[in-house]
């Protein structure tokens, strides 16, 4: 829901749970100056499959 430039999302998450993001392959590592992190493929891609599978099918109210 935060991307920009395709593959970036600011970093303004919980350091414990980018480094598990990190380890499970899903954004390369998170340390440094810059405030956002890079999705590899595969954490796009699995992002893009958690959206559609929590906000496309959800009932409308």
């Amino acid at each position: 829901m935060t991307l920009y430039d395709r593959q970036r999302a600011w970093k303004g998450h919980d350091w414990d749970v980018l480094g598990r993001l990190h380890k499970k392959g899903l954004i390369l590592d998170p340390v440094g100056k810059s405030k956002s992190v890079v999705l590899t493929n595969d954490g796009l891609r699995r992002s893009e499959e958690l959206f559609k599978a929590l906000f496309t099918n959800a009932p409308k109210q």
